[in-house]
């Protein structure tokens, strides 16, 4: 998939670093360092500009190594970039831990996944099919 890209960064564009990679890391782009304390949030961001094709989307997901290590997560994840939107990528992170993260440039802050999707239509019944499942939800399947 070809997909449009203006890049006013200092860094070099998104890429995946392994044949299998899913996701392309993003990098702070910001004059001065920034301080998250714990629970704070904050827009950081990336300083490129995208233009998908309609019918894709690109999913803004935490990155496993900053989650798992400091705490640092991706608020909203995954957040989603719209094919038509034009703005600045930012990324909203959070601080979940208990001490200060400081996030400098350049600093590879989420992973950028593109996805296609499908838009529903919807119709309209009175009555839903049986499924084994049936209303059981938020734990219901197991352990």
């Amino acid at each position: 998939m070809q997909i449009q890209i203006i890049n006013k960064s200092k860094h070099e564009l998104p890429n995946y670093e392994t044949i299998a990679s899913a996701g392309m890391d993003l990098r702070a782009n910001i004059d001065k360092a920034i301080t998250l304390k714990p629970l704070e949030r904050a827009i950081v961001k990336t300083g490129l500009f995208i233009a998908l094709p309609v019918g894709s989307e690109a999913q803004v997901r935490p990155r496993s190594g900053l989650a798992a290590k400091k705490g640092i997560t991706v608020l909203n994840a995954p957040g989603t970039v719209d094919a038509d939107y034009r703005g600045e990528i930012g990324v909203i992170l959070v601080n979940l831990s208990n001490e200060d993260f400081v996030i400098n440039d350049g600093e590879r802050i989420a992973q950028l996944v593109i996805a296609k999707h499908e838009r529903a239509q919807w119709d309209v019944v009175n009555v839903l099919s049986e499924t084994e499942r049936g209303t059981g939800g938020f734990g219901s399947t197991g352990v």
